[in-house]
């Protein structure tokens, strides 16, 4: 598993469209999450981050300063992290956990007055639970109920 010193956190650009929009994911994470193909538009306050090695795209999360993130905090400056995927064919090879890795610098540069993300996982995706925990996420004990069940609600202070 060795890990790109190439990998990077950027924001969306449509020179990435027909790769990211090509991204697929195993039937049991699927449930979990949403591919990007299906953020074709984003509201204001709703961000679209890819993450890339070697300026390809493997991954892609949406970073959200909109309401939505009331949800999950009562930090005004709060972000929620949602749709987190690593394509397919990319997995297994450490970019999740470097890309997560990458999220204090990123915020520090790019939101500066963000000073905690916020996302809820799964209760049935562990290995989504391990990874953020091993990052650094820590669970709030606040439990919501998502499209496939109870979801914990994790947080990472900046």
């Amino acid at each position: 598993m060795g890990l790109s010193k190439d990998l990077e956190l950027r924001h969306y650009s449509n020179k990435h469209t027909d790769i990211l929009n090509s991204f697929t994911l195993p039937k049991e994470q699927a449930k979990f999450t949403s591919l990007p193909i299906n953020y074709q538009e984003v509201i204001e306050g709703q961000y679209r981050i890819i993450i890339l090695v070697d300026e390809i795209p493997v991954g892609f999360f949406i970073l959200h300063s909109t309401d939505r993130v009331r949800d999950y905090s009562d930090n005004r400056q709060a972000m929620l992290l949602t749709a987190f995927s690593i394509n397919q064919a990319n997995q297994g090879k450490g970019y999740a956990k470097q890309a997560m890795l990458l999220l204090r610098q990123f915020i520090a540069e790019e939101f500066p007055s963000c000073d905690e993300i916020v996302l809820a996982v799964n209760h049935k995706n562990v290995a989504a639970q391990q990874l953020y925990l091993k990052v650094g996420f820590q669970d709030t004990g606040k439990r919501i109920i998502g499209p496939v069940g109870e979801q914990f609600v994790m947080s990472l202070v900046l």
